[in-house]
């Protein structure tokens, strides 16, 4: 899968620049001009990392910042934040505020696309130094991923099948992040979807009952439309 990536920056112009220069470069990119429409976007796609202006109107750059950071979903985002202003005050609050690192304006777009592959290269470096989660917690659940099974708030155990099993982690693995059809299939049976298969919405539709989720109006596993599901829950990982 393309590693995504999301702009937030007020300025169309290099809004367009750098989707078409990062698109081309292998990335998946959405663009957001303001708080707003970051949270808009986050909702539909979670990315792998965030571009963020330190000069936004409204919300700047830097509460935005710390918003992602005090979030659990969110808190080990990548971000890499712009601005106009190249100050070390600047550099140094933005940095203090959880950026990952910092790029003055204006800048050359090979040297954004080296600082974005160094810093997805140490998430991912450190993401495999973290020791390998027993269980995940969420809205009051816990999947126990050593005994395969799902926990309620009151302490009893859900039995659930091998396939509900594969497909929870994987939400659970990925929160607040849409997942496809085809990736929840290939999660299931190692292949994608095809066109008249609905086993994936037969399993969710098993999971939204085993956690007592409304399915017609679904507060953990919502649907999203046109794109696949996506677990609206932050999730505590128990190593």
């Amino acid at each position: 899968m393309n590693k995504r990536i999301l702009i937030v920056d007020d300025d169309p112009e290099l809004r367009e620049l750098l989707r078409g220069y990062l698109g081309g470069n292998g990335y998946d990119v959405d663009a957001a001009e303001d708080g707003a429409a970051m949270r808009r976007s986050m909702a539909a796609a979670a990315p792998d990392l965030v571009i963020l202006d330190l000069m936004l109107p409204g919300e700047d750059g830097l509460a935005l910042c710390r918003e992602l950071r005090a979030a659990s979903a969110t808190a080990a985002l990548p971000i890499l934040m712009l601005t106009a202003r190249g100050e070390d005050t600047d550099r140094i609050v933005g940095l203090e505020m959880g950026a990952d690192d910092y790029l003055p304006k204006p800048f050359n777009p090979r040297e954004l696309l080296a600082r974005i592959r160094s810093i997805l290269r140490r998430a991912g470096e450190n993401a495999a130094r973290e020791a390998p989660a027993r269980a995940f917690a969420f809205a009051g659940w816990t999947l126990d991923l050593g005994a395969r099974h799902l926990v309620g708030a009151d302490g009893v155990v859900v039995p659930i099948s091998n396939g509900e099993f594969k497909l929870l982690r994987a939400f659970a693995e990925n929160p607040f992040r849409v997942l496809t059809r085809d990736q929840l299939m290939d999660v299931l049976a190692g292949r994608e979807a095809g066109p008249f298969d609905r086993s994936v919405d037969v399993m969710v539709h098993r999971l939204r009952r085993r956690l007592d989720d409304d399915a017609r109006e679904p507060a953990l596993i919502k649907t999203v439309r046109s794109e696949g599901y996506m677990l609206a829950a932050d999730v505590e990982r128990k190593s």
